[in-house]
């Protein structure tokens, strides 16, 4: 019962959060073999000022490493501790 989280800025259409939707929700039927009912897909809108604590720093820093796509933007774990 995969359910797939989306965050991101304000400012996308209904149209455009329905369209992902349906490529996320055929994607996962495609690669995991889940039928339609299976799948849950959900938008969380966070404001550009909030991104780093609320997404960046729990969501993407702090699991790195179990990534599958990261970003290209902000630093891996390997970068911050250079740093320090």
């Amino acid at each position: 019962m995969p359910h797939v989280t989306v965050k991101l800025w304000p400012g996308k259409t209904e149209d455009q959060k329905q369209r992902l939707t349906e490529t996320i929700t055929s994607g996962v039927m495609e690669t995991l073999g889940y039928g339609e009912d299976a799948v849950s897909v959900g938008f969380e809108e966070v404001a550009p000022a909030d991104w780093t604590a609320k997404v960046y720093e729990p969501d993407i820093a702090a699991k790195w490493n179990t990534l599958t796509k990261q970003p290209g933007y902000g630093e891996g774990p390997a970068e911050r501790r250079k740093e320090q």
